[in-house]
């Protein structure tokens, strides 16, 4: 029996060769649960010193997780990336198993840098999670590069309005900070770079920018001060050298 054009041409092209839309993600039930969860759990938390409520930042993942190509399970996942690390621990990880089944479980457990209280110290949580991700599967990844663009993008936004003050914000300081999200990029394109790591890139390079040009400043402010400084002093003592009445 011979095979339909429509079948030689495969999945996703009518009888007429005109190629149709893929079909959208649905978002059911299992993710207004996976809402409700989050904000019940993150409730009266806030991003770091600011006022703005936490479940912001996990709806700004779960935006981007779906905006680049995730289905439900990876933004329930999204939604819930910090719900281990910062609710409850390992235990909270079972919870997120039993109520949205062993993928979304998976994706977060692969986004969670610690579930032990206290944490290792910032520098070594860091690195061991670098190292995870080189064996993180694409749905794990995806949901990552999610959560850190959204990160970067309100860094950047905090140190337009603030200034250098922002680093005080972060465990790891304005070098270790920029260290970091620097790791990360280089790890992401370690393999083939999606959009969404292209986009993580560009915010990465601009914060790297910008925090250059103000340390670029601050440089030239500090050599300006020190110069004045030295003027001065060598004002007051040839005025003293002038006139003896004049202290130096």
């Amino acid at each position: 029996m011979r095979k339909s054009s429509a079948q030689h041409k495969g999945r996703g092209v009518s009888a007429n060769g005109v190629r149709k839309k893929p079909a959208g993600v649905k978002l059911g039930p299992r993710f207004l649960r996976a809402f409700e969860f989050a904000a019940e759990k993150h409730a009266g938390q806030t991003r770091k010193t600011t006022t703005v409520p936490y479940i912001a930042h996990l709806m700004g993942v779960a935006s981007l997780a779906l905006e680049f190509g995730g289905d439900e399970d990876v933004a329930i996942a999204a939604l819930l990336h910090d719900v281990v690390e910062d609710c409850g621990g390992a235990p909270m990880l079972q919870e997120v198993r039993r109520r949205f089944g062993k993928r979304v479980a998976k994706i977060v457990d692969g986004c969670t840098d610690s579930d032990t209280e206290p944490k290792p110290p910032w520098r070594e949580r860091k690195e061991t999670y670098i190292r995870h991700l080189k064996k993180a599967d694409a749905d794990t990844r995806l949901v990552s590069a999610a959560d850190k663009l959204n990160n970067v993008r309100s860094i950047l936004a905090d140190y337009r309005a603030i200034g250098e003050s922002i680093w005080t914000r972060f465990s790891g300081g304005r070098e270790g900070t920029l260290w970091y999200y620097r790791a990360l990029l280089d790890e992401f394109l370690r393999r083939k770079p999606s959009r969404l790591v292209r986009e993580f890139e560009l915010a990465v390079r601009e914060l790297e920018s910008a925090a250059h040009a103000t340390g670029q400043r601050d440089k030239a402010a500090d050599s300006s001060s020190r110069d004045a400084s030295r003027n001065d002093k060598r004002f007051f003592s040839n005025r003293a050298f002038l006139d003896p009445r004049v202290e130096a």
